[in-house]
């Protein structure tokens, strides 16, 4: 055996232990809890361990405070002593045997390790209790394959049963075996955004099975692949996976007529810009995804990923505001003529439009009732009109109504300047 054959060896063999960097990474918390919450699944005779993303991140030195853990036991009975010891608040999920524990501004995932069968492809699949060998081989992509032992006696040791760390090393985002994506398509959308997440590619072999077993999304639900979307669209840069997911024919799954473009790119963007420092909220990501889409595709699209109400109304309002961009773009629009155009659409559909609009002037207005005229209302109330002798309920409406628009129009600046304008017209009708 050459030297070289040898050192190699040697190094898969070394026992690794991430235990400098989890104190290097991690609050000092979240890190004291981990060691209390090694030492208590350990007092019941139990190995804990953390798992996914967070070690995944913990290598690649990428921020990730979502903690997961993996107990072989009873993860609701070790979140329950753990929220007793951290006076915390706990949501048990009996029928998934986990728990999510919560204690001031820090939450953690608990679950019982468990194997997966699936007895049809995109069928949730079937789970039992077993072993953090079985609960690492169900799990999607090598990278996230990965674990911490957090028992006493070897805390901190990486678990690396599919070479997960390679991968890392090499950028590669790698399935476990050749049924992964037939066994669950949701696959797909994952694998795509941690490949644009990182900046990694897919392996070779993984993105030709990919390639092969995009119709097996046809076997998912809406709900899932809405859910998938919407991890997406929280990504930091989400047009990056949607033009990947277009150039592989992932994306006409969702709809034929969705591209993931330059138009698209340079709108999520200026979205950003339009809400830093924080993220644009899903919705506006999703109403500028949906923006060429007609009304029917709309409908076709809300149906297929059994959107809320409230969000599929926000693309409904994209599209009836998109339909009124002539109007709003013309020059000499009065403040209460942007306000009747606009008003009762959702914040996100007007965003859109202004967004995606070439009208500059039509931008303008839209930014105006944005920024002023949505919360303009007149001083006078209902009660103030029938104290000035205006009985009728249809003219106490109509009176507010033009005091509203008065106001918008700037013709009336003060609640005595209404008082005014009122007293001239009773006294016209008088």
């Amino acid at each position: 055996m050459n030297p070289a054959s040898t050192c190699a060896i040697i190094r898969e063999m070394e026992i690794t232990n991430l235990a400098s960097e989890i104190k290097k990474q991690l609050p000092a918390e979240l890190v004291n809890f981990m060691q209390v919450a090694g030492k208590v699944a350990a007092n019941q005779g139990q190995n804990l361990y953390l798992v996914g993303g967070v070690v995944r991140d913990l290598l690649l030195r990428r921020t990730n405070l979502d903690l997961d853990l993996v107990v072989e036991g009873n993860a609701i009975e070790l979140a329950q002593q753990l929220a007793e010891i951290n006076q915390g608040k706990i949501t048990t999920y009996p029928q998934f045997n986990t728990a999510k524990l919560q204690w001031g501004k820090w939450s953690v995932d608990l679950a019982t390790a468990r194997s997966e069968t699936y007895t049809k492809p995109g069928a949730l699949p079937k789970v039992k209790p077993s072993s953090i060998e079985s609960d690492l081989s169900r799990r999607d992509f090598t990278i996230n394959t990965l674990a911490i032992y957090l028992s006493p006696s070897r805390y901190g040791e990486l678990i690396d049963r599919y070479e997960g760390r390679n991968d890392l090393e090499h950028k590669l985002v790698r399935i476990l075996h050749p049924k992964s994506f037939t066994d669950d398509a949701t696959r797909i959308w994952r694998g795509l955004r941690y490949e644009q997440r990182l900046d990694f590619q897919l392996e070779q072999e993984t993105l030709q099975l990919l390639k092969r077993d995009i119709p097996m999304l046809d076997a998912i639900s809406g709900d899932r692949i809405r859910y998938e979307l919407e991890c997406i669209l929280q990504e930091e840069r989400p047009e990056q996976v949607i033009r990947r997911d277009e150039e592989l024919g992932v994306l006409i799954k969702l709809h034929p007529s969705l591209k993931g473009n330059g138009w698209l790119a340079e709108k999520f963007d200026q979205a950003r810009q339009l809400s830093s420092p924080n993220p644009p909220p899903v919705e506006l990501y999703l109403a500028l995804l949906a923006y060429h889409l007609t009304d029917v595709e709309i409908e076709q699209l809300t149906a297929y990923l059994r959107l809320s109400k409230s969000i599929a109304q926000i693309l409904r309002d994209g599209a009836s505001i998109k339909s009124k961009l002539q109007l709003l773009a013309y020059p000499e629009l009065r403040r209460s003529h942007i306000y009747r155009l606009l008003q009762g659409y959702s914040q996100s559909a007007i965003i859109a439009n202004s967004l995606a609009t070439g009208s500059a002037i039509a931008r303008r207005h839209m930014e105006t009732f944005l920024r002023t005229l949505r919360y303009v209302k007149p001083a006078l109330t209902g009660d103030d009109l029938i104290r000035m002798g205006i009985t009728s309920g249809l003219q106490i409406k109509e009176v507010l109504n033009l005091l509203h628009e008065a106001r918008l129009d700037g013709k009336v600046t003060t609640k005595q300047g209404e008082v005014e304008l009122v007293k001239g017209w009773m006294g016209e009708v008088t």
